[in-house]
């Protein structure tokens, strides 16, 4: 499901005036700079990062029921146990001085590609004005 809505709104972008689309693409290192810097602004607010390990853990879970039958007519039931696979999403500590130095280029960065990107715009709206 996750992967439809993905699909459908990178259509949309797809889709989108050409001016839209021409913005789109001048501003692209710029908005993933400021993601960036989203995400580092967030690991120093909280003190820690979220990190996706891959490996997986495996825990015991009921996935079903037997039923055995005793030789006297007796009927039981017994839960059938299985492993599962899982991945678990970690904690990371920071290092806070290493971050700040990261966050501080990219807002430098972010500022020497700011007046770049404002003449793109202006130059795409130029280019394709909308009605």
């Amino acid at each position: 499901m996750r992967k439809l809505i993905v699909f459908g709104v990178l259509s949309l972008a797809a889709c989108g005036t050409p001016q839209e689309q021409c913005i789109n693409r001048e501003t692209r290192e710029i908005r993933h700079l400021q993601g960036m810097l989203e995400e580092i602004e967030g690991n120093l607010a909280r003190g820690y990062a979220y990190e996706d390990y891959q490996v997986p853990m495996t825990r015991w879970e009921h996935c079903g029921t037997d039923v055995i039958t005793r030789p006297n007519g007796t009927v039981i039931e017994k839960q059938r146990m299985c492993l599962e696979d899982y991945t678990v999403t970690r904690e990371v500590a920071i290092d806070p001085v290493s971050e700040r130095r990261k966050r501080d280029g990219l807002r430098a960065k972010i500022k020497s590609l700011t007046p770049a990107a404002n003449a793109a715009i202006r130059a795409c709206k130029a280019a394709y004005p909308e009605e």
